[in-house]
């Protein structure tokens, strides 16, 4: 009894967590098509203005945020995804149990989707996080270079000037 009690309110509960994790996944789709657009602008316009400036410690600043979101991406995507697919399964399973195909089959659609929807999230979060490691690595041991070319001559370095 007591049992039955409690599985009927955890699926109830698991149940109202669909439309948000929906949601959520609706609005990481977003955020992953404005970070890969993001990306281009950084990749042709921001990057070359910060090697061109050469302060090392707004780069690294700057390139660790934008580094954690795409992190994010990856991670966060991939997982509401999975709970998106696994919700719907448990009543489309048991509508199988009736016979009822339609709803198994909206079920197993809906568990489709969003499983492809976080997978598209976590795959652009990849690859936007490995291309920002390397360009920020790139700008900096570039401005590191600099910096020791100047020490070197003997003027003094614009480094030291970086918060």
């Amino acid at each position: 009894m007591f049992s039955e009690t409690l599985s009927r309110v955890a699926h109830e509960l698991v149940g109202w967590l669909l439309a948000p994790v929906l949601t959520l996944l609706l609005v990481a789709v977003a955020a992953a098509v404005w970070e890969a657009g993001v990306a281009l602008a950084e990749r042709t316009v921001a990057l070359p203005g910060l090697r061109r400036d050469g302060r090392a410690g707004a780069v690294a600043a700057l390139g660790r945020r934008r580094i954690e979101r795409a992190d994010l991406l990856a991670r966060v995507g991939p997982m509401l995804g999975l709970m998106g697919t696994l919700i719907p399964l448990g009543p489309g399973l048991a509508a199988l149990g009736r016979g009822e195909l339609e709803v198994l089959a909206e079920a197993v659609t809906a568990a489709f989707d969003t499983t492809v929807m976080g997978l598209l999230v976590g795959i652009v979060g990849f690859v936007l996080g490995r291309l920002r490691r390397r360009w920020y690595d790139e700008v900096l041991d570039a401005l590191e270079g600099r910096a020791d070319a100047e020490e070197t001559r003997g003027t003094p370095c614009r480094r030291g000037a970086s918060p």
